[in-house]
C-alpha cells in the first residue's frame, strides 16, 4: 500500500485540496487554516510529492485510486489547483460516489492548446498553454531540475504587482520538502500535455465552481467562457488581479468564493 501524506484542519463539511505540479501540501497550509475556520480541510500530497511515496507509472488512473484510498469514505468537495484540477476531474469520473462537488482553481480541463487527439479546429479555438513550453520544461528537467522548478514558479506570479513577495512565499513552501523525482515530474508534465477532461466536465451533474485569475499566464482567463459552454450550470468566478495562485495572492477573496459556493450550492 502506497503511503500518502495528509494534513487535516478544522471541522465541518469536508473539502479535499489537491495541489499542482511539483508542489505539496505545504503550499496550502496558511490558506487551509483560513478555510478551516468553517470546514474540515484535508490537504493531500500527490504520490511522489512532499511526504508521499512515489508510484510508477505516474498516471491519472493510479493517482486517483491512491487518493480515494486514503480520503475518508464519504462524499466530499474536491478542490484542485492547476494539475490538481485535472486530477479531481478524473476522480469525479472514476469515483462519482466519492465526489459531491468540485472546485477547479486555476485549472483547465485541456491544459495545452495542442494536446493529443484534438482536431485542428479545436486546437485553434481552445485557450491553453503552449505545449512547446511544457516540452521545454520536460527537456530541461534532466539537466537542472531545481532551475526548471524555479522557472515554473516564476511563471506562476509573472506580471503580479507583488511578484517578488509571492515568489518568495512559493519558494519557501515548495522547498520545504525535496523535489519529486524526475520520473514523477515528467509524468505530471505528460498528464498536462495529453489529458483532455472536457468530456468529463461536460457530463457532470454535481455543483462545480471555477476560479480563475485575470492575470494568469498559464491558464488563460478566456478558458472560463469555454468551460461555461461545456457545463452551463457551473459557477464561474474571475479574480481580476490574480495570477495562477489566487489562494496565495488573494486568499480572502478565494475563501469567500469557496464558502459561498459551499453554503449556496453544496447544502
Amino acid at each position: 500500500m502506497t503511503k500518502i501524506h495528509l494534513e487535516t484542519f478544522g471541522q465541518g463539511k469536508p473539502i479535499v485540496l489537491v495541489h499542482g505540479w511539483a508542489m505539496h501540501t505545504g503550499i496550502w497550509r496558511e490558506f487551509a487554516r483560513k478555510l478551516a475556520l468553517n470546514y474540515q480541510v484535508i490537504c493531500v500530497d500527490l504520490p511522489g510529492h512532499g511526504r508521499s511515496e512515489a508510484i510508477d507509472p505516474f498516471t491519472l488512473e493510479r493517482i486517483s485510486a491512491e487518493l480515494v484510498n486514503v480520503i475518508p469514505e464519504q462524499s466530499c468537495c474536491w478542490l484542485g489547483w492547476s494539475l490538481g484540477a485535472t486530477i479531481v476531474l478524473d476522480v469525479a469520473a472514476r469515483y462519482p460516489e466519492r465526489v459531491s462537488s468540485l472546485v477547479l482553481l486555476a485549472g483547465n480541463p485541456a491544459f495545452t492548446v495542442g494536446a493529443t487527439g484534438r482536431s485542428p479546429e479545436t486546437q485553434t479555438q481552445w485557450p491553453g498553454m503552449d505545449i512547446r513550453l511544457l516540452n521545454d520544461f520536460a527537456g530541461h528537467l534532466n539537466k537542472n531540475c531545481q532551475a526548471t522548478l524555479l522557472r515554473f514558479l516564476s511563471l506562476q506570479v509573472n506580471g503580479m504587482p507583488n511578484q517578488k513577495a509571492l515568489l518568495k512565499a512559493l519558494k519557501t513552501s515548495v522547498f520545504e520538502c525535496d523535489a519529486p523525482d524526475k520520473n514523477t515530474l515528467q509524468g505530471g508534465l505528460g498528464i498536462l500535455k495529453k489529458a483532455d477532461l472536457r468530456p468529463v466536465l461536460s457530463g457532470l451533474n454535481i455543483p462545480v465552481s471555477v476560479i480563475l485569475g485575470g492575470l494568469d499566464t498559464l491558464v488563460p482567463v478566456a478558458v472560463g467562457q469555454k468551460i461555461q459552454q461545456l457545463l452551463p450550470s457551473l459557477e464561474l468566478n474571475i479574480i481580476d488581479r490574480a495570477g495562477h495562485a489566487p489562494f496565495l495572492s488573494h486568499s480572502r477573496e478565494t475563501v469567500v468564493i469557496i464558502s459561498r459556493f459551499m453554503e449556496e450550492r453544496c447544502s
